[in-house]
C-alpha cells in the first residue's frame, strides 16, 4: 500500500455536502483505504477572484492503485458530481487533486506528482500540515493567503 494525499475543494452549492459526497465516493473504491481527513478550511479563491470562497480539505489514503488508476478515480468522482470546467481556476462543484503518491515523482502529460503548485497554496499546505507536520515548514511562505478553519459539523472519515 502506498501513502497518498489528495486535496479536495468546492465553491458551488452546498460546499460541505459536495466535499462529503466526494469523500464517500473515494472511500467506496475497494483499492483505497481512507486513513485520515484534515479539518475543513474556508479559503479565498486564487487566480480568478470573482467567485465564492472555497471549502478545502486534505485526505490521507493508503492505496494499492497505481497513480494513473488513482487519477481516474479522482476524475470519476468529479464527473459523478457533475464538475464542469468552464475556464482555468474557475468555480467548481468539486476538485480532487493528487498531491503526493508515496515518494514518487511522476511527470507525464496527464499527471504531475508532487502536485506542481502545492507549495504555493495555503489551502493545500495548511490542511496537509495538519496531517503531516513535515509540511508545516512551508506554511510561512503562504501565510498571507486567507485560510480559516471552517467550524460547522464536517467530517465523514
Amino acid at each position: 500500500m502506498v501513502k497518498v494525499y489528495l486535496s479536495l475543494g468546492s465553491n458551488i452549492g452546498d460546499r460541505v455536502k459536495n466535499i462529503n459526497k466526494a469523500i464517500s465516493l473515494i472511500k467506496a473504491n475497494p483499492g483505497i483505504n481512507c486513513v485520515e481527513q484534515s479539518s475543513l478550511y474556508i479559503t479565498a479563491p486564487q487566480g480568478y477572484l470573482k467567485q465564492d470562497d472555497f471549502i478545502n480539505c486534505v485526505l490521507g489514503l493508503e492505496t494499492n492503485l497505481e497513480a494513473s488508476e488513482l487519477l481516474l478515480v479522482c476524475q470519476d468522482v468529479e464527473k459523478k458530481l457533475k464538475r464542469v470546467r468552464l475556464f482555468r481556476w474557475g468555480p467548481r462543484i468539486i476538485d480532487v487533486d493528487i498531491l503526493l503518491y508515496g515518494d514518487k515523482i511522476i511527470n507525464t502529460p496527464d499527471l504531475t506528482i508532487p502536485h506542481p503548485r502545492m507549495y504555493e497554496r495555503a489551502f493545500v499546505l495548511v490542511p496537509l500540515g495538519e496531517l503531516d507536520s513535515t509540511f508545516n515548514k512551508y506554511i510561512d511562505k503562504v501565510s498571507s493567503q486567507d485560510v480559516r478553519i471552517y467550524t460547522q459539523p464536517q467530517k465523514l472519515v
